[in-house]
């Protein structure tokens, strides 16, 4: 599929815990689609995770027991949610954790997860090799974007999205045009996919 066909939806949770086998759940989420690097829609909301957090959770990303006591909770906003994800490539900064718990609060709902192409900015970080760190906050102040509002889900949404498009923007002057090879990128350096398929970019 060409990369001008898709709709990207870049999207960031914010968390009880580290991991949702240990009873962790969502309390924030939010979602930025484009197209072409445009804005298409806007989804954030606060979620009720039905549990109190952890004053060292609360610490990260200052979201509090008490701005989401009176949140939906997740089976509330799923309809809402996979509309705005219809028909698009997911696009998130280590987006094994963010899936991990998406999946888990699916399964909570009843739901399966759909199978949604997933772009991972983390792995094109590493696979670059562009960078010193490759999380978030690092990789935006070394790209010169606004890392304010770090760990609250639409600002490292709105840092996500951006670092996907510069990593694309470089991508596509290597003559990448599909989900395919974009995809590709996310598993090998950069440099041995551009030098063994160098005819397939230029």
């Amino acid at each position: 599929m060409n990369l001008s066909e898709i709709k990207f939806a870049c999207l960031d949770t914010e968390t009880t815990g580290l991991s949702p086998q240990e009873g962790g759940r969502i309390c924030e989420i939010a979602v930025s689609v484009s197209q072409k690097g445009e804005p298409v829609e806007e989804f954030a909301t606060l979620i009720n995770p039905g549990m109190p957090m952890h004053p060292d959770v609360i610490a990260i990303h200052g979201i509090t027991n008490e701005m989401v006591a009176s949140a939906p909770r997740f089976e509330e906003v799923l309809p809402q949610l996979l509309a705005v994800l219809d028909n698009c490539v997911i696009v998130a900064h280590n987006a094994d954790f963010d899936i991990g718990f998406l999946k888990n609060e699916f399964a909570l709902c009843g739901a399966r997860f759909p199978p949604y192409p997933i772009i991972d900015t983390l792995k094109l970080a590493r696979k670059s090799g562009r960078f010193a760190k490759n999380n978030l906050g690092c990789i935006a102040a070394d790209l010169g974007i606004n890392p304010q509002g770090w760990h609250r889900a639409m600002a490292d949404t709105k840092m996500a999205e951006q670092i996907f498009y510069y990593f694309l923007t470089i991508l596509s002057k290597h003559g990448v045009r599909t989900l395919e090879q974009l995809e590709r990128f996310q598993y090998k350096r950069w440099p041995d996919l551009i030098a063994v398929t160098k005819e397939n970019y230029v």
